[in-house]
């Protein structure tokens, strides 16, 4: 039988993304003799590297407090505080640094590469693997992975797959099977093939031992279909406060309006902090937004009495005292129902009321969600009681580690789901080896 059959020291790779590059690349560098293979059931690499911070890539974040990093992680942050010791954002900077690839930090902490192109980031990955001799296969749909014990004397094997899951010690095998009917013995399996819900059903996960937490989106925008402030699209506000009436979920940060809804980060951030509730309630909702983060409608109401001092005789539709911008403050004026000759002493109590509200809490229904780009996250996937944080071993199976989004971590954006890709792959590389 030949090696490709044997695969007495073989890695597969399952996944052709960030966290399964990784892995391959760092694994084939520091195993001399490992064979690796990384498989990806589509016929693109590095999709959603090349399509990430709108083709620039958003490699990771400058933060270097593990602490602080964690907090941006709705689901996972327990996990990452182990894995984030073994490698971290420096630790990203420095390897890219390493292959020629600088990278540069932006006002917000997101860090990019120079270049501003995330193909740079997909040909130093390339290139790595084709300088370690990673064996590249496309369109290899993985349908089932299953784990051979060894035979005995007698043509039995030491333990049936019946019988509870093998152990680190064992010294079995892997059969990777792929659509078509082919399949690849492997020592190891690191899988890496993304988002539980996008990646297909992994009941063969679950016969292995493993647990799944059921699949959310995250990071989505929210639709609000035939609502006025569409009209709007295109107007963003640096600082809003957003909240979902009857709960506890609340974000602050810069808002856009489009023409489906609203976008921006402090959707997004929602999005993900609220991903099972909102889907639990089916992506209908009600919106509640304070155009003026600082304010609450009591201490707005007791500030009034001043403005309209100051600004008595001058129109309110020209006159802005709140740095809103103009088409959005004339939105509100209109749907306070202030007349555009409407002076400042001269505002009725009744629409001044109203809009003091709209400036405070006004209310957007919401139904329905539209993707973020083709920047999709899912919350969801292998359950992390399941996974040692410090290799990416499975505790229920020898020899199979994990990497990136099919386990159930996913952050917000702004580098950080690619920060666990890379943390993860490079720990998954190591095959066990710890320190």
């Amino acid at each position: 039988m030949d090696s490709w059959h044997q695969g007495t020291n073989r890695l597969v790779v399952i996944g052709g993304g960030a966290a399964g590059f990784f892995c391959a690349v760092n694994a084939a560098r520091l195993h001399p003799g490992l064979e690796v293979v990384l498989l990806e059931k589509t016929g693109k690499l590095l999709s959603k590297v090349k399509v990430s911070g709108g083709g620039r890539c958003n490699v990771t974040h400058a933060l270097d407090s593990i602490p602080e990093m964690i907090k941006r992680y709705p689901r996972g942050g327990r996990f990452l505080k182990k894995s984030f010791t073994r490698f971290f954002t420096a630790d990203t900077v420095r390897w890219y640094a390493e292959r020629g690839v600088r990278l540069k930090t932006e006002e917000d902490g997101r860090m990019f590469p120079d270049t501003d192109s995330s193909q740079t980031i997909i040909d130093c990955l390339l290139r790595e693997a084709d300088h370690y001799g990673v064996q590249v296969l496309t369109h290899s749909d993985v349908e089932k992975v299953e784990y051979h014990m060894p035979q005995t004397g007698h043509g039995q094997t030491e333990r049936s797959e019946q019988d509870r899951p093998p152990t680190a010690a064992s010294n079995g095998h892997w059969l990777v099977h792929m659509a078509g009917g082919r399949s690849l013995r492997a020592r190891y399996v690191c899988i890496a093939a993304g988002g539980y819900a996008q990646a297909g059903k992994y009941s063969w996960l679950q016969a292995l031992g493993h647990h799944i937490e059921e699949p959310a989106p995250s990071l989505f925008t929210f639709n609000m279909p035939q609502n006025p402030v569409t009209a709007l699209m295109g107007v963003t506000v640096p600082r809003a406060q957003l909240k979902i009436a009857g709960s506890k979920l609340q974000e602050t940060g810069p808002l856009l309006i489009t023409h489906w809804g609203m976008s921006g980060p402090a959707v997004l951030r929602l999005s993900a902090w609220g991903a099972r509730y909102l889907q639990e309630q089916q992506y209908t909702f009600t919106l509640l937004v304070n155009w003026l983060p600082d304010h609450h409608e009591n201490s707005l109401r007791e500030a009034w009495a001043a403005l309209r001092l100051e600004m008595g005789g001058q129109m309110v539709h020209t006159r802005n005292p709140f740095g809103l911008p103009q088409r959005l403050w004339q939105f509100l004026l209109q749907q306070s129902g202030i007349h555009e000759n409407a002076r400042w002493a001269e505002l009725p109590a009744r629409e001044q009321n109203k809009l003091i509200r709209l400036l405070t809490a006004m209310e957007f229904p919401v139904k329905g969600k539209t993707t973020f780009k083709e920047e999709f996250v899912t919350c969801g996937g292998v359950q992390l009681a399941e996974i040692d944080p410090l290799t990416m071993c499975s505790r229920a199976a020898p020899n199979l580690y994990f990497a990136g989004e099919v386990m159930d971590v996913d952050g917000i954006t702004g580098g950080f789901n690619f920060q666990h890709a890379w943390t993860s792959g490079w720990i998954a590389a190591q095959l066990g080896r710890g320190g």
